[in-house]
């Protein structure tokens, strides 16, 4: 699904911020000036959760002015950057960080975050010279969710069909020599809890020249156990079962297959060990849990049992988490996210937030959606009911100009990103792709200009 793009028209401001401030995170909404009867909106991330909140208003407030902002010379967040590029209908991001494991080792070479492998292959600025290394031929992912599978995939996908996406050439190199053939997802908790859903996995399950290989005793009486469970989970896991009880070749997709992957339950990392001279990850020792209670609220309790699984990358996928925006802004460190209401932010009369910051890391472009329009909701009530002071006219991005003018910042407009737009989907049609993307910002602003 991709994000609906308003264009440069009314209520979008044709100019949109770079920013000075590149630690600002996406999601938060600003009411910075207003008239009576045209209320003028300010939204900071121009990803899916600001684009919506911004749909909504202009949909239903007819005099409502909405400018986007963006830190970027390039709109759309995790609709460019954030998603596998085989799948250009679900790109669905606004936490600009991502959860640490917090073990020994894991800053060792070798060690990366999903949050930065998925940046390096969709073309993100900050992750374009991240060179992982890919020369070992077992890779680990901790994290079970769906942005796991689609590491998972693009590691193990045969070159012709990534060729066709618009994966950029760097990585398109880097995986053309990748050694990579085993490839193990592991997760703390058992097949019940998964977080990924039956269409990547299914994909994953069919992908050609791969064999999945999925452990029959890690799903002995699970059955039963989802008979009442909610259609999808059922489906999930009769799925995952029927998977692990096929003989190896019996899927066209494993035809004479040169890659595996791999399900690993209940398993919590400890360490990433070293190699002997210290200077890469070599495995990574891995706690045995066992499960208290059931469903989605069952928790993973180290048995006091260990393995090592031996992989020279180890990719970590759990999860992403939002920054603090401002000292002046509340944040909640331990969930992540902005204290709020409905949108509304604690304490902050007139400032809204949207999108992962203000739910967490969870959902997908659809709950994005929906989320935002409850949050731009939430602002048409507040207008309809005197919450916010409208009394007073201020000029909006005018006065913005203005300021970014003085301090010698040019902002990058609409129109100049139509033109980095056509030239990377004309780079992209010389080789056969949907567009090749431009990572070097530098190189964005000379082919505008700037």
């Amino acid at each position: 699904m991709a994000v609906p793009d308003p264009g440069p028209g009314p209520g979008l401001d044709p100019d949109p911020d770079p920013g000075p401030d590149p630690g600002r995170d996406p999601g938060a909404r600003r009411w910075l000036s207003s008239r009576a009867s045209a209320p003028r909106v300010c939204v900071v991330g121009s990803g899916p959760a600001g684009f919506y909140t911004a749909q909504h208003l202009l949909k239903h407030h007819d005099l409502a002015q909405v400018d986007i902002y963006e830190k970027l010379p390039v709109p759309f967040g995790l609709v460019r950057f954030g998603v596998a590029p085989d799948h250009p209908e679900v790109k669905s991001y606004g936490a600009e960080d991502n959860r640490i494991l917090g073990i020994p080792g894991e800053n060792l070479p070798g060690v990366y975050s999903a949050r930065a492998f998925v940046g390096w292959y969709n073309g993100l600025p900050e992750n374009r010279d991240l060179n992982p290394d890919l020369s070992c031929e077992t890779a680990l992912i901790l994290g079970h969710g769906n942005v796991a599978l689609d590491i998972a995939r693009i590691l193990l996908s045969p070159l012709d069909l990534l060729r066709k996406t618009d994966i950029t050439d760097c990585s398109l190199a880097a995986l053309a020599c990748s050694k990579v053939k085993r490839v193990w997802l592991a997760g703390r908790r058992g097949p019940l809890q998964v977080a990924f859903t039956i269409k990547e996995l299914r994909e994953m399950i069919n992908l050609p020249g791969t064999q999945p290989v999925l452990n029959p005793a890690d799903f002995t009486g699970l059955e039963n156990a989802v008979k009442d469970a909610p259609r999808p989970r059922k489906r999930l896991t009769e799925l995952m079962i029927k998977t692990a009880l096929q003989k190896p070749g019996e899927m066209a997709a494993q035809a004479a297959a040169a890659r595996q992957w791999g399900l690993k339950f209940q398993r919590s990392p400890q360490e990433v060990l070293p190699t002997a001279d210290g200077r890469r990850a070599r495995g990574v020792r891995m706690a045995l849990t066992r499960l208290e209670g059931s469903g989605e609220s069952a928790k993973a309790i180290p048995t006091g049992d260990v393995e090592e699984l031996e992989c020279g990358l180890v990719l970590s996928s759990i999860g992403y988490r939002s920054l603090p925006l401002d000292p002046a802004v509340p944040f909640d460190t331990q969930r992540g996210i902005i204290p709020n209401s409905m949108g509304r932010v604690e304490g902050a009369p007139g400032l809204y937030c949207s999108g992962w910051v203000k739910r967490g890391p969870t959902g997908v472009i659809i709950t994005t959606m929906n989320d935002s329009f409850d949050t731009a909701q939430s602002v048409l009530e507040d207008l309809r009911g005197g919450m916010l002071d409208v009394s007073v006219s201020r000029e909006g991005f005018g006065a913005v100009g203005s300021i970014l003018r003085s301090r010698g910042v040019r902002p990058v407009s609409f129109s100049d990103w139509e033109k980095i737009d056509a030239a990377e989907v004309a780079r992209g049609k010389a080789a056969g792709k949907p567009r090749e993307k431009i990572v070097d910002p530098q190189e964005m602003l000379q082919l505008i200009g700037h």
